[in-house]
C-alpha cells in the first residue's frame, strides 16, 4: 500500500512551462490560512484567489492534503535552528521551544494540520527543526535513549500548549473584549462552576488574579516552567 504524501511522491516533469509554480501556489495558500483560517482553504477558492482553476493547481499537488503539507514546511522555515552549544543547551531548548511557539502562533492554523495523521513531519525544514532539538539535547550529555524521549515530549508539548493558546487566542478575538476582562469572566464562571471540587476550586480561586494579570501583559510563565520541569526530569533521569 502506498502512503500518499508530497513527500513521497516523486515530482512530475513538465516540458511546458506553467502560469503558476509551486511556490506561488503555497504562498497564496499560506496568506489564505492565515487571513482565513483552516476552514478557509479549498481548492476552488485558492485557485480563484490565483485568478486560475483549481485544476490548475493539481498540475503541482495531487489535494488539499498535499498542499497544507507543503505550507507547514514552509512556514516551519521561519523558525530558527541554533548550532548546539553544551554550555547553553538548556537556555538553546528554551530558545528553540520560543520560536516554535511564536511561529504557530503566527499561524494558529498549523496545529490543526498537527493533529491530523499527515506525514508533515518528512518535509524538510520539518526534519531540520526536530534534527536540531535533538542536537540541542544531545548537547547536554544525554544517551541516545533518553535524547529521544526528552525530545518527543518537548516537541509533543510545545505543540500541545501552543495549539490550546492559539484556540484561546481566537476565542478572546471573537468576543471582542481585552484578554484581561475576558481571562476575570472565565475564571469567575470556572470558580463557580467547580465548587463541588473542593481542589480545583480551590486553585480556580487562588489563582484568578496571576492568570488575569498574564493575559493582560501577554506573559505565559508556565509554558517556561513546564520546559524547565521537563528538562528536570531528564537530568534526574540521567543521574
Amino acid at each position: 500500500m502506498e502512503i500518499a504524501s508530497v513527500w513521497t511522491r516523486p515530482v512530475r516533469e513538465r516540458r511546458d512551462q506553467p502560469a503558476l509554480s509551486r511556490d506561488q501556489i503555497v504562498a497564496e495558500a499560506i496568506a489564505l490560512l492565515d487571513a482565513e483560517g483552516f476552514d478557509a482553504l479549498s481548492m476552488r477558492k485558492l485557485g480563484a484567489r490565483l485568478g486560475a482553476g483549481a485544476t490548475s493547481l493539481y498540475t503541482h499537488v495531487a489535494n488539499k492534503d498535499e498542499l497544507l503539507e507543503l505550507a507547514v514546511d514552509q512556514v516551519m522555515g521561519e523558525v530558527p535552528n541554533p548550532e548546539p552549544d553544551p554550555a547553553r543547551w538548556r537556555a538553546q531548548v528554551h530558545e528553540h521551544a520560543d520560536g516554535i511557539r511564536a511561529t504557530l502562533l503566527a499561524h494558529p492554523w498549523i496545529t490543526i494540520v498537527f493533529g491530523n495523521a499527515a506525514l508533515h513531519y518528512l518535509g524538510p525544514n520539518m526534519m531540520r527543526l526536530t534534527d536540531t532539538m535533538l542536537a540541542i539535547v544531545e548537547a547536554g550529555g544525554f544517551a541516545d535513549a533518553l535524547v529521544d524521549v526528552t525530545t518527543t515530549t518537548l516537541l509533543r508539548f510545545i505543540v500541545g500548549s501552543s495549539a490550546n493558546e492559539a484556540a484561546m487566542v481566537t476565542t478572546v478575538a471573537r468576543s471582542g473584549l481585552p484578554a484581561d476582562q475576558w481571562a476575570e469572566q472565565v475564571m469567575t464562571i470556572s470558580a463557580a462552576a467547580s465548587i463541588a471540587y473542593p481542589r480545583l476550586h480551590r486553585r480556580y480561586v487562588s489563582q484568578r488574579p496571576q492568570v488575569v494579570a498574564e493575559a493582560a501583559n501577554g506573559v505565559l510563565e508556565p509554558f517556561s516552567q513546564a520546559i524547565d520541569l521537563i528538562l528536570d526530569g531528564a537530568q534526574t533521569r540521567r543521574g
